[in-house]
């Protein structure tokens, strides 16, 4: 005897599979992408991950959710690249790797630069970078404000940059690597979950860091002497999987990078503020604060621009390189 499947039963079943059909193309429609960033929870550099996300879902209507992962919970400090390309993370920090040759050698470059006008300022630069950016899978999405605040500290008060006289000093890169060995001291590679640890210890006798990330990680309290320079410009960027950029609609491209740009300008008078007072603070609890002449500023550099030229020159080709020195010229002090 034949079976027949009442009118109730195969409305019931239809319905159930229109809304299992509507819950794969809503989960296809939604897209999480993995932000990971060596700052802290305490850094405000945090809340302008926070508000980036906040930013995007709301220009994507909630198309696309940016997840934040603090304190180098992905990946290390120079495995940024590798990372998105990996899928290990979505949108990393870059630091100076081989496989982006000009950014290498100019994303931290010894200039000093005029910050009034940082938001285009970084954006150009992001400008220049990006087709070198894409041929290594990657898209500049957040440029940082790293220029504010890379500095220097040293166990003693009043150090000398010019004469390290042997003294190890901990280097983020190439560049300050090329510029501890000039003034005479000795680089050393520590990542930034390690230089407490390397402080305390006496494994380094100086360090190089941004003012941000020095404060959010205690480390005054290990090292308290800063000789606030200025000697940089810093860009720091954080890119995009090209991978994963290129999955999304035209629609959220465009709001993704809105958001980035919206929250650099949010950021950028909290930060500048958060960097001032957290030195403030670190003066009131003994450590000190020794800013340098614009005439011992302009020696420092005279004594390594000439030597990074070639560097810069090599990694970006001469047509590059010099739309990078333009740039910088323009905004110079």
């Amino acid at each position: 005897m034949r079976k027949t499947t009442s009118p109730l039963l195969l409305r019931a079943t239809v319905l159930a599979c229109a809304a299992m059909a509507m819950a794969t193309a809503a989960q296809a429609q939604s897209t999480t992408l993995r932000l990971s960033t060596y700052v802290n929870e305490v850094d405000i550099r945090y809340q302008g991950f926070k508000k980036f996300a906040e930013l995007v879902n709301t220009k994507t209507s909630g198309r696309v959710k940016v997840e934040v992962f603090p304190s180098s919970t992905l990946h290390g400090w120079s495995e940024g690249v590798d990372a998105m390309l990996g899928g290990v993370s979505d949108i990393s920090w870059v630091s100076a790797d081989k496989r982006l040759p000009c950014y290498r050698v100019t994303s931290l470059y010894p200039a000093a630069i005029n910050l009034s006008k940082q938001i285009e300022l970084d954006a150009a630069y992001a400008a220049l970078i990006a087709p070198e950016a894409a041929k290594a899978g990657l898209v500049p999405l957040i440029n940082s404000n790293y220029s504010y605040d890379q500095e220097w500290w040293f166990k003693n008060n009043n150090t000398d940059l010019a004469k390290l006289d042997g003294k190890l000093v901990r280097s983020i890169g190439p560049l300050v690597s090329m510029m501890i060995e000039t003034w005479g001291g000795k680089p050393v590679f520590i990542a930034p979950k390690e230089v407490f640890q390397s402080a305390e210890r006496g494994v380094v006798d100086g360090i190089n860091m941004g003012v941000a990330t020095y404060s959010a990680w205690k480390l005054w309290g290990v090292m308290p002497h800063m000789v606030q320079s200025n000697l940089f410009y810093g860009n720091i960027q954080y890119m995009i999987s090209k991978r994963k950029f290129d999955s999304l609609s035209p629609a959220d491209q465009k709001a993704l990078q809105a958001a980035a740009a919206e929250s650099e300008v949010w950021l950028k008078p909290q930060y500048e503020r958060w960097v001032d007072e957290s030195m403030a603070d670190a003066v009131k609890q003994g450590g000190t604060v020794t800013k340098i002449s614009a005439e011992k500023r302009k020696a420092l550099l005279d004594s390594v621009v000439g030597k990074w030229t070639p560097e810069v020159d090599a990694g970006c080709g001469p047509e590059l390189a010099g739309k990078v020195r333009t740039l910088f010229r323009q905004h110079s002090l």
